[in-house]
């Protein structure tokens, strides 16, 4: 079927939303079962697939902040081995420790902005995911309970719906045609 949860609730939407009134009702339609199942079953594996693409942005993200530290500190350590080597003179010694001071300030604001950009983009990514996983639910949830009551079904309150024949029952078709 289709590539996206997005693209399969598209499609599960659109299939829903275009399916036939029922006769001398417009709250209830026919659809075919088979597919919609099919494309809940679809929905349901793809769930997996977008959660560990958020696993893998998270993972990305903490090898980014990671990657930022390790430059932080290499930049720490060149600052501090450059001051070392200058001690001895104490005007140069001074231009060092503010040089040494620049380059870690600089380093930090790197690591700082690396960081805060990552965790944006991380919390982006899992909020539009968390989004497309309720949609998905949402959408679901309604879908069953409009089949449910097509069907005259039991809401899962326990609260029985009157059972009323339906317009068209195939295995009945059938039956009568054995006999």
């Amino acid at each position: 079927m289709a590539g996206s949860m997005e693209e399969l609730l598209d499609l599960l939407y659109t299939e829903i939303e275009e399916a036939k009134n029922m006769p001398l009702n417009n709250d209830k339609c026919v659809i075919d079962r088979d597919r919609i199942l099919d494309m809940i079953d679809d929905v349901k594996a793809e769930v997996p697939v977008e959660i560990k693409r958020a696993k893998d942005l998270m993972a990305n993200k903490n090898d980014y902040v990671a990657s930022a530290k390790r430059e932080a500190d290499t930049l720490r350590a060149q600052a501090e081995d450059y001051a070392k080597r200058l001690i001895n003179e104490d005007a140069i010694v001074r231009q060092a420790e503010d040089r040494a001071a620049e380059i870690i300030a600089d380093a930090e604001e790197k690591a700082r902005m690396l960081k805060h950009a990552a965790s944006e983009y991380c919390e982006d990514a899992l909020r539009r995911m968390e989004e497309a996983v309720a949609d998905a639910y949402d959408e679901v949830k309604h879908s069953r309970a409009k089949f449910r009551s097509a069907l005259g079904m039991a809401e899962p309150s326990g609260q029985p719906q009157p059972r009323r024949r339906a317009m068209y029952d195939a295995e009945m078709d059938d039956e009568d045609e054995e006999d």
